[in-house]
């Protein structure tokens, strides 16, 4: 499959992923918006009807009140004019307590007379005589007005108020847990319950008490909700599995793209490791081949001379395709098993000064120049000696194959300590590594494409097992490389 069928289809999967996602939320928003908007249209009306027996609570009982304390001279009269009245008012106030469903618009057609003009015309409506309905008046704003003029806290049954907004709120199908405060007009509070929670104290709903009297004499009772979003949004919540899972299948998704991509990179190594196998092994075996019929060839004169070069040559190949089995053999052992190590203590300084003195000759004949530098005080390392004088052959030997054409080898390793860890480092001059290839060079078989050259063969396993060498030592490497200007392995093995 082509890379851009790939992308074309991860874009395609992606958006509807996202376009899933942002639809879930956009119905999570929805319905909590509509349920707050529910949830403080019911609170409203539950108030309402809690500050309307409030007020009817007080009328009944100032009423009540004033009979029982009236002089004997009026007393006859009174209870004779409020006698029929009274036996109304609890009807009156049991009706409208008890109501649970009205109309916004009938809310406020109800909402607009007052308790005492309401009561008036009730009482009015019980006598026909003109002066009796007159004394009538009188005695009711007399009585009224005086319990109006008590104090909000003497004016108030805190223990009905809270009952009548729990009443209210149960028919409102409402059933939280809530805390209350009342303050009077000019904001002092004289009520707060007993179990006050300042949890969800920004979201107050609030309702003036006694609204038709003056300014001075009304309060205002305020109530709010610790639980209210956990209510509100126990709505939505059986959709937020929903989404969780559809972030979970875009990130499962996400992955099998990047494995798909990986798979189709590790393919493409692959291949170019097939490729490369089948060139190292079959300049060899060519020359092996054409060694061979000479030596078969009855019409070519063999002097010892020629026999003695026509053996070497066989020999020197067999070993190298020796040498190549035997590499493809390790790594395949180091993937599998971690490789045998035959660990002891030994001097790595001395390891990296004889692998330098032998690579001396060849990185002169090369045309090249290479330094050492040992200053490590405690170079004892415990390990296995011949794969780590294997990781310092296979850096050096990649160091000369990598050259610049354009200028001299130039090679140089630093031996020293830092800290409790010995410092190895090898630097070149050579043609560089691209940035966005440091990171792959220790992956199994990938060879830079950029930094490939024509006469540079391999299988891509070389820094592969020099990964693998140092990690089992529980040791570093990395690689810090200029493009074009040359490249520096760094290395950390534990000291002992």
């Amino acid at each position: 499959m082509k890379k851009s069928t790939i992308w074309f289809i991860a874009i395609v999967m992606g958006v509807c992923f996202l376009a899933l996602i942002l639809l879930e939320a956009g119905y999570i928003d929805d319905n909590v918006r509509m349920r707050r908007k529910q949830f403080d249209t019911s609170v409203g009306r539950a108030l309402y009807v809690a500050v309307r027996n409030v007020e009817l609570d007080e009328t009944q009982r100032g009423l009540e009140l004033g009979i029982s304390t009236a002089p004997k001279d009026t007393a006859e009269i009174r209870r004779e004019s409020l006698s029929d009245s009274l036996q109304k008012i609890p009807d009156a106030w049991t009706t409208q307590r008890r109501s649970n469903s009205f109309k916004e618009g009938e809310m406020a057609t109800s909402d607009s007379p007052n308790g005492i003009r309401k009561m008036r015309r009730q009482l009015q409506g019980s006598y026909k005589s003109d002066y009796r309905r007159e004394m009538l008046e009188e005695v009711v704003f007399d009585i009224l007005n005086k319990a109006s003029a008590l104090p909000l806290k003497e004016r108030l049954d805190f223990n009905k108020l809270d009952l009548y907004i729990k009443n209210a709120l149960r028919n409102e199908g409402l059933n939280l847990k809530y805390h209350i405060r009342v303050e009077t007009s000019d904001g002092e509070e004289v009520y707060r319950c007993n179990d006050y929670d300042t949890r969800g104290e920004s979201q107050t709903y609030s309702a003036t008490l006694f609204p038709n009297e003056k300014q001075t004499l009304t309060g205002n009772v305020y109530v709010h909700f610790p639980d209210m979003d956990r209510y509100i949004f126990a709505s939505v919540r059986f959709i937020i599995p929903a989404v969780i899972f559809t972030f979970i299948l875009l990130v499962i998704f996400c992955f099998t793209v990047y494995i798909i991509f990986r798979q189709k990179r590790l393919t493409e190594i692959r291949n170019d490791f097939i490729n490369n196998m089948t060139h190292e092994f079959k300049t060899p075996i060519s020359t092996i081949s054409l060694a061979s019929q000479m030596l078969s060839d009855q019409s070519v004169t063999k002097s010892p001379a020629m026999l003695k070069h026509l053996s070497g040559i066989i020999s020197d190949e067999t070993k190298r395709l020796r040498f190549q089995v035997e590499k493809i053999l390790q790594i395949s052992m180091f993937s599998r098993r971690g490789g045998a190590y035959k660990n002891k203590e030994f001097d790595m300084a001395h390891v990296v000064e004889d692998v330098v003195g032998t690579f001396r000759l060849k990185v002169e004949s090369a045309g090249g120049s290479i330094n050492c530098d040992i200053s490590a005080q405690k170079s004892q390392v415990y390990g296995d000696e011949i794969h780590l004088t294997n990781v310092i052959f296979n850096l050096l030997d990649n160091a000369v194959k990598y050259k610049s054409e354009d200028r001299k080898l130039s090679l140089s390793v630093v031996v020293k300590n830092n800290g409790d860890k010995l410092h190895i480092e090898v630097k070149d001059n050579g043609i560089g590594i691209k940035k966005e290839d440091v990171k792959k060079i220790f992956d199994r078989f990938y060879r830079v494409h950029t930094g490939n050259r024509h006469d540079v063969k391999g299988f891509g396993l070389g820094l592969a097992y020099v990964k693998n060498v140092i990690d089992y030592h529980k040791g570093t490497i990395r690689a810090e490389s200029h493009y074009g200007q040359g490249t520096r392995f760094i290395i950390e093995l534990p000291a002992t």
